[in-house]
């Protein structure tokens, strides 16, 4: 202790106030750190720099910023905890809905306890671990659950779609992201997507899903014109929705970054930069007919496992043409809309390709009337609508 006063000592805990021998007003000073003394006058009036208000103010202030961190999560903790709650509740409802309409009506077939869990369990874990791996922000992993618990609790070829399309193109997204930083000027680490993008591509497999139960009742069947007509064209439009989503993402992630030569812009098959909206190549052509592939081979797959009268109904096989076919034309139509409808333009500052014009960008394509959101959804409802009567068309006969 150097002279009378009080010091205050500075360690790894909080400040302590080290008392004098004497407590005449002598000058107070800090211990340790790199603080600078401070004058005995003005400790003296408490008014100067060094005074106990800013003493008490400086030693609340990241005890404020921390407390409304705290805060701030609660509340995050606390919403999910409601939505969770509610998305519980609804699938109760769902449950004893349909339990007492099969009771009234005799013909519906009720959602059994062990579909119900299912449904709750499995997209909670899905969601949960895409919002850990930043594959979904926080709104989207929310959007997704309610996405997943409806297109589960329908039927489970829905859900293996589903969940095709949401793991293939997550993983694709991270793939050779450096690369992709590189060339695409809105590239998000992780490739989280939010509650927009969840709506653009779940949007429509779900309204789908939910006349799908309105129509037929939760579970499984064939798809065959001749016995069910309306129920084989909404689960051949929920495939078309879905493969178009997955063979889009899959030409857009693969085709970036694997195609040795540079992409053609669909409308005038000019060579435009990588990037550039509706510019298409061969490789991603081919993945796109992959990514639909593989969404018509997991529900093919699935309704071998889950479907009991498979032998006395329609072939199943076409499921997988017809998704490969919905992943390509998806793919195509999605090029169009974007190659017209989205502005794309070459800003010379950052040398990338953007999707909004600024003041040093350069006019490649497309007109500033739909963003990459809005060109996914219309392109999802398009092939849905037209998959059906395609695969009315040419689906053998049982």
């Amino acid at each position: 202790r150097a002279g009378p006063g009080r010091a205050v000592a500075w360690r790894r805990g909080p400040p302590l106030l080290l008392p004098a021998d004497g407590d005449a007003g002598g000058g107070r000073r800090w211990r340790g750190g790199r603080r600078s003394m401070r004058g005995a006058a003005a400790a003296r009036d408490g008014g100067g720099a060094g005074g106990p208000g800013e003493q008490v103010f400086s030693l609340w202030l990241p005890m404020f910023y921390y407390q409304e961190d705290f805060f701030r999560e609660y509340l995050k903790m606390m919403a999910n905890i409601v939505v969770l709650n509610l998305l519980i509740c609804i699938s109760l409802a769902f449950w004893i809905v349909s339990m007492t309409a099969s009771t009234y009506y005799g013909t519906l077939q009720p959602i059994s306890p062990w579909r119900w869990l299912f449904s709750v369990l499995v997209p909670l874990l899905i969601a949960t671990q895409g919002f850990k791996k930043k594959s979904l922000d926080h709104s989207g992993a929310l959007g997704g659950l309610v996405v997943g618990f409806i297109l589960t609790v329908a039927n489970y070829s829905f859900f293996t779609s589903l969940f095709v399309f949401f793991v293939t193109s997550s993983k694709l997204t991270k793939w050779k992201k450096d690369i992709k930083k590189q060339i695409d000027s809105e590239y998000k680490e992780g490739g989280q997507r939010n509650w927009v993008q969840v709506f653009c591509n779940g949007g429509v497999p779900t309204e789908l899903a939910v006349l799908y139960m309105i129509e037929n009742g939760p579970g499984e069947i064939p798809i065959d014109f001749s016995k069910q007509y309306t129920a084989s064209w909404m689960c051949l439009s929920l495939l078309g929705a879905l493969a178009c989503s997955t063979g889009d993402t899959w030409a857009s992630e693969i085709g970036s970054v694997m195609s040795k030569s540079k992409p053609r812009l669909i409308t005038t098959w000019e060579k435009v930069p990588v990037g550039t909206n509706g510019a298409i190549t061969l490789v991603g052509l081919l993945s796109s007919l992959l990514g639909g592939m593989a969404v018509g081979t997991a529900y093919f797959i699935t309704q071998l496992i889950f479907v009991t009268d498979l032998e006395i109904s329609a072939p199943q096989w076409p499921i997988i043409v017809f998704g490969a076919a919905a992943g390509l034309l998806g793919s195509v139509v999605d090029s169009y809309l974007g190659a017209t409808m989205q502005y794309s333009g070459f800003d010379q500052n950052i040398g990338m390709v953007v999707n909004h014009q600024t003041k040093d960008s350069k006019h490649i394509s497309g007109k500033p009337i739909l963003d990459n959101n809005a060109v996914n959804l219309f392109s999802s409802i398009i092939i849905a609508l037209v998959l059906p009567g395609v695969a009315w068309c040419f689906w053998p006969r049982g």
